[in-house]
């Protein structure tokens, strides 16, 4: 209870720094198992797949928490509130596949484009979700604020741009159609992740079901299904041949364990914030993720253009929280907090 009254601005706050760190440790350790490990290349699907696993497990534990550790409390939720509601189940099929379809393309874009190039495109996802948001969700951005987006995606460019040059310097084996491919890839995820979770947020806050953990066994359903099917359809006979944790080390299960535990973090950003400053967490997570290779990985050497990069992202992120309260009329529920 005493969680539930911390002020907003406060729990806000504090889940979006929580965010920032996730993702930063993601993309490095990432970044580290594609070019700085040893080991053989993991399989992608199986990668998905087994995050959507942990994801899952993670919730059973949240909800069976939530029932006092009760397994007949917790069964009788589950079927009650996600086999026995399947109209609102149903509907997370959308988000469920575009998210599937997103994990997946992100790695195909990693394997055909450098990081640098990468992370700046797929900032794009920024300027989707604020389209999608004003579209779906009927938000009203303020001038100020699309400036704001404008000026975060160029510091975001600034910000990866000595770092596209060394890459392109140190390493030119890309062809054209594999950039092409890893360009497509991070496009189409930008659209997916932009449609998804605002229509995910839309659920969450407009549904008679307030409960985070809820959603997202609900969404899990499906993720799971579609991260299957994946895992079949493109991987199978890799899989049957080299098994599903062929290239596995701790890098690539330390990424798996951070995704999972991203999941429930976005899911309440989305519940106690939006998905713009979703993306804002995420972008402020690339600038640390590239202190962190100039400084550990040694991957990256700042110049001005970052520096510069860095002070429009924060320049833009003040900008865009002067505009006042985001949220509105969030609903004090028993969730995850």
């Amino acid at each position: 209870m005493r969680l539930r009254r911390m002020s907003t601005p406060i729990l806000r706050s504090s889940i979006l720094i929580i965010l920032v760190l996730q993702t930063s440790l993601t993309v490095l350790i990432l970044r580290y198992c594609r070019s700085h490990s040893n080991g053989e290349p993991f399989i992608p699907t199986t990668v998905v797949f087994l995050t959507e696993v942990m994801k899952y497990l993670l919730c059973l534990l949240l909800l069976l928490y939530q029932n006092s550790g009760s397994i007949t409390s917790l069964v009788t939720v589950f079927m009650t509130e996600v086999v026995r509601r399947p109209s609102d189940t149903l509907l997370l099929a959308i988000p469920a596949c575009l998210y599937t379809l997103q994990n997946n393309l992100l790695i195909l874009a990693l394997t055909n484009l450098d990081a640098a190039t990468y992370q700046v495109t797929y900032q794009m996802k920024i300027l989707t979700t604020a389209g999608f948001s004003v579209w779906l969700l009927g938000k009203q951005l303020s001038q100020k604020q699309w400036c704001s987006l404008l000026l975060l995606v160029a510091g975001v460019v600034l910000v990866q741009m000595p770092a596209t040059t060394s890459t392109e310097k140190d390493n030119n084996k890309v062809t054209s159609s594999s950039h092409l491919i890893g360009l497509l890839s991070v496009l189409v995820a930008c659209f997916s992740s932009g449609f998804a979770g605002v229509f995910y947020e839309r659920l969450v806050k407009q549904s008679n079901q307030p409960s985070v953990i809820i959603r997202n066994l609900q969404l899990g359903i499906f993720s799971l299904l579609f991260g299957t099917l994946g895992m079949v359809f493109y991987n199978g006979q890799d899989i049957l041949t080299l098994g599903p944790f062929y290239g596995y080390n701790p890098a690539v299960v330390s990424v798996i364990l951070l995704q999972a535990f991203g999941g429930l973090v976005v899911a309440a950003t989305i519940k106690y914030a939006d998905n713009i400053l979703k993306g804002f967490a995420t972008s402020a997570s690339i600038v640390v993720s590239s202190l962190a290779s100039w400084l550990v990985l040694s991957d990256l050497q700042p110049g001005v253009q970052f520096l510069l990069g860095t002070g429009l992202v924060i320049i833009s992120s003040f900008l865009y929280g002067l505009n006042g309260k985001v949220v509105k009329d969030v609903k004090q529920t028993d969730d995850i907090v």
